[in-house]
């Protein structure tokens, strides 16, 4: 019998990794996350720069595990490309539309007469911040695009992806050491307790993680069952950034919304799909023309918005949805 199998078996029997339970521990854990982030913020970490150098790595924490685990089993390449890409897809269609058709917004709201102008240039400051991070995002979608030409990435792709991401967290962390120079300020002792345990959480992220695409790979019949382990895998681990949408959505935090939407993408593209290349070749999948498509039609409309408009109309989160649920009914297998 495969150990794989046999191991789960056994975890099954004794009820530790049933789906369920570590589908709670899952959402458990990411919730922790998220909540320990609220911490963060105003400790040196904050507005879009809380949005794209920490709140990724809590939300995309899952994508990097489903990489890793995937690898480890020898597991199909196409599966974490289609995780990776239903990440981003969802990040910036739904997880952005659906706020902003329940809260009339998604970015910065329209300048008030009487405004400090502190805030006004905070506001500004942000609206840049935003835009290079949409930026960014097109860039590295267009990398993966161009790299995958040929229908596959190989070491040598993976390592220009991965050596990208690294670049441009590299480029934040310098950011944020050059605001706290102006602003005088050094980050706090305190903050260490508070990674210690976002770390715990991504270790619970980790074990729950493995222990579901384990119990997954066992089910052979259905839709949920081990062929559509991408997609299932791409909504599960996009589930703690919907949560991060709704909540900072609903504190009328917009920038965050949009900055942690897009700076989970970065995450999934092109570090993960990068990493998943170092260790193994990785051939594209079928719905990857469509989801380059979306995402680079997503990208630009959401740089126009953001540069001309300064805000996304309720209008346009319909139009957002819409094409989320086009990309479901050309992309979901039957």
């Amino acid at each position: 019998m495969d150990p794989i199998l046999a191991q789960t078996q056994n975890d099954l029997a004794l009820g530790v990794a049933t789906p369920w339970v570590m589908l709670l521990l899952f959402l458990g854990a990411s919730a922790l996350m998220i909540w320990r982030l609220e911490k963060l913020a105003g400790k040196g970490f904050e507005g879009t720069v809380l949005g794209t150098l920490i709140m990724p790595y809590c939300s995309g924490v899952g994508n990097l595990v489903f990489v890793w685990v995937m690898a480890r089993q020898h597991g199909s390449s196409g599966e974490v490309f289609i995780n990776c890409l239903v990440n981003n897809v969802t990040n910036l269609t739904l997880l952005i539309g659906l706020p902003t058709v329940i809260w009339g917004r998604a970015l910065f709201e329209r300048k008030k007469k009487k405004q400090k102008k502190s805030v006004v240039q905070t506001e500004k400051i942000n609206r840049l911040s935003l835009l290079l991070t949409l930026t960014a995002g097109l860039f590295f979608t267009g990398a993966v695009w161009a790299l995958s030409r040929d229908g596959r990435l190989n070491f040598g792709d993976g390592l220009v992806l991965v050596g990208l991401f690294l670049f441009w967290q590299c480029f934040h962390v310098f950011e944020v050491m050059k605001s706290n120079v102006r602003q005088n300020q050094t980050l706090p002792w305190s903050i260490y307790p508070e990674l210690i345990i976002l770390l715990a959480g991504a270790a619970a992220v980790y074990w729950s993680t493995d222990a579901l695409v384990k119990w997954l790979e066992t089910v052979e019949t259905g839709w949920v069952s081990a062929r559509n382990v991408g997609w299932l895998s791409g909504w599960l681990m996009v589930l703690p950034n919907a949560l991060l949408a709704l909540y900072y959505g609903w504190r009328g935090q917009s920038e965050v919304v949009y900055a942690s939407q897009v700076g989970d993408g970065h995450i999934c593209i092109p570090l993960c799909i990068g990493s998943f290349a170092l260790l193994t070749p990785a051939s594209v999948p079928a719905i990857f023309n469509l989801s380059m498509l979306v995402l680079v039609g997503a990208l630009i409309a959401h740089i126009v918005l953001v540069a001309i408009f300064g805000r996304l109309p309720r209008l346009v989160g319909w139009l957002f949805l819409a094409a989320y649920g086009v990309f479901l009914w050309k992309g979901l297998p039957t």
